[in-house]
């Protein structure tokens, strides 16, 4: 069933919405979920929780066209927060190491000032996006958005794994000095 059909099944509170989302996309957001939590029960609770703050959010919003955006973000959010609630102290290797890597190319203030501008930290890092080529992208989402592992994108994208390394470092190179250039202290 294509995300249109799935939207209006949402809009006419038809429960079958939810399991036609399952159908379509729940491995996928298992799969994310899996990644930053590491336990396959909790990546399904995750799953599950999702489809109720779905049912809740449409209407009122309708994400005709990025149907699984909305809900990988949704299941993302749910296991970061799983991931903080379980392990405050002392989370999952990966997960450090993916916020090591991102951590040499964004701003370091954590102040109110700089949660204030979290919003336009974000168009920034997305207009950086825009230039890069759609194998940039790609690569970058998967790795710092989806969690795949460096092997994984380097599969899918027919890429040698010394090549997904080499270009994620050069991006987050690149990514210190477009912000830096537009006024955040790295």
């Amino acid at each position: 069933m294509d995300d249109d059909r799935i939207i209006d099944l949402y809009l006419a509170r038809d429960e079958r919405a939810i399991s036609e989302t399952s159908g379509k996309y729940g491995h996928a957001l298992q799969k994310i979920a899996y990644r930053i939590l590491g336990d396959f029960s909790a990546a399904e609770e995750c799953e599950n929780d999702a489809y109720l703050k779905v049912w809740n959010l449409i209407p009122p919003h309708e994400p005709r066209g990025y149907l699984f955006a909305f809900v990988a973000r949704i299941v993302r959010f749910l296991a970061i927060n799983e991931c903080r609630k379980t392990s405050r102290e002392k989370q999952s290797a990966f997960i450090c190491e993916l916020s090591d890597e991102m951590l040499e190319c964004l701003p370091s203030d954590h102040n109110t000032e700089a949660e204030m501008n979290a919003a336009e930290l974000k168009n920034l890092i997305n207009r950086y996006l825009e230039s890069c080529s759609k194998q940039q992208q790609i690569v970058f989402v998967r790795r710092y958005w989806y969690f795949d592992t460096i092997s994984e994108i380097a599969e899918s994208c027919g890429f040698t794994q010394s090549k997904v390394k080499t270009m994620l470092f050069r991006m987050r190179k690149d990514l210190k000095e477009y912000l830096e250039k537009e006024g955040y202290r790295i």
